[in-house]
């Protein structure tokens, strides 16, 4: 596979059948940022597909309650339920019932948080820690494989490029 800047989706080899994805419906018609898009998010898709089939089959553990970890993992005093709600951009429902799954597990536990008696903060427990460490060295391993044959002069240029339109992106709206 080849990370060719001027090539489209060919598939794995030169007769091979086209990949249809979200940015297969696009044509020469289409406006560049909608194709730009489409193929940004095709890619993600398909890694992030990649990476839930790999976490369930080798620690039964699905990609939000990884994500959630690895939140707490650079929190080691813990965070509210509130924060971790937005950092994941997923509902107060969704972080409980990930939350609850975990603390079942004995991988988190909930604390009250010391700056507001009324509410908790959750932490990873030991046995939380060591299991994301041992997930987060895999997982690591796996994106390296996934994007392994772009070479690191393509991936710097791309992280540049995606770093100028993230700060684009987060620039305030000056329209009234």
């Amino acid at each position: 596979m080849s990370f060719s800047a001027n090539t489209e989706d060919a598939g794995a080899g030169e007769h091979s059948e086209p990949v249809l994805d979200l940015s297969s419906r696009l044509t020469e018609d289409h406006h560049q940022s909608l194709k730009l898009w489409l193929r940004m998010l095709s890619c993600t898709v398909k890694i992030e597909n990649e990476i839930r089939s790999r976490l369930r089959a080798n620690f039964g553990i699905t990609l939000p309650r990884f994500d959630l970890m690895a939140q707490l993992e650079r929190y080691p005093d813990g965070l509210r339920m509130g924060e971790l709600s937005k950092r994941m951009m997923v509902t107060g429902g969704n972080i409980t019932g990930i939350t609850d799954q975990l603390e079942q597990e004995k991988l988190v536990v909930r604390v009250p948080d010391p700056k507001d008696g009324r509410a908790y903060s959750v932490k990873l427990t030991g046995a939380g820690r060591r299991a994301f460490a041992t997930m987060a060295a895999v997982h690591e391993g796996w994106i390296a494989e996934l994007l392994q044959d772009m070479s690191g002069a393509d991936k710097g240029q791309l992280i540049a490029l995606l770093s100028q339109m993230k700060r684009h992106l987060n620039a305030p709206d000056d329209k009234p």
